[in-house]
């Protein structure tokens, strides 16, 4: 049986299209035509992907992320028909792992659905063996329990977050543009867009940094792109 996609959208001509094309490519589904609906199977149908529209009945698409991530990790791509770029943040700094505007092409949705289950399998399979800790003046980067640590204290990092984090951590001081990154944290070859980096690394920033605004780890090389502190 393929992996699972939690479909949330009140829109029924979207979600049978959705529901078509994902079958396609071998994916099962399962359905909720509203927020309230949507975040209880988000919990308990144990999906391996949610499309999350924004605009809902009863609850709206950030309000369900934001309770989706309280408890799981599963990747939510947002579904919104508005272009405003308020919108696309708020997503992001919610939790989400990406978001795509409607009208959309299905080749695009159904590359954005296999990148990011693709990368989901990548980390529960592993290696099978201890990756260990990389440590980075006072932050201790922990691959096994995908945990940082900084004086004593874990760092509350989304599972994207984290995998920038340590992408970065492992490469330090080589400098990737967005669209590496892209390609290297998200899976996108060919889709995606470089505000999703921009604002995944300030967000990183907010809870790694001692002070955000002049970062000591996660730098930035201008009109470049990012890399990581490494030390002498």
């Amino acid at each position: 049986m393929g992996k699972k996609i939690l479909i949330v959208d009140d829109e029924k001509h979207i979600v049978d299209i959705l529901k078509h094309n994902l079958k396609k490519e071998g994916f099962t589904t399962i359905e909720a035509y509203d927020g309230e609906k949507g975040m209880e199977m988000g919990l308990n149908e144990n999906p391996d992907l949610i499309l999350l529209d924004i605009m809902l009945p009863k609850m709206d698409g950030f309000a369900v992320c934001r309770k989706l991530r309280q408890s799981v990790n599963t990747p939510i791509i947002m579904l919104t028909a508005r272009e405003e770029e308020v919108d696309k943040v708020l997503g992001l700094e919610l939790g989400a792992d990406d978001y795509i505007t409607k009208p959309f092409s299905q080749r695009e949705l159904i590359a954005r659905v296999k990148a990011n289950l693709r990368r989901t399998s990548v980390d529960e399979i592993g290696t099978g063996k201890s990756e260990g800790t990389l440590v980075c003046g006072d932050l201790n980067i922990n691959i096994d329990r995908y945990e940082v640590v900084r004086e004593n204290t874990v760092i509350e990092l989304t599972l994207r977050e984290f995998e920038l984090v340590k992408f970065l951590a492992q490469h330090q001081g080589q400098i990737f543009t967005r669209e590496n990154l892209l390609e290297k944290v998200w899976g996108y070859e060919y889709y995606g867009d470089v505000r999703t980096v921009d604002v995944t690394v300030r967000r990183v920033r907010e809870k790694l940094e001692k002070d955000p605004a002049n970062p000591q780890y996660l730098l930035t090389k201008r009109g470049v792109g990012y890399y990581f502190y490494k030390a002498d």
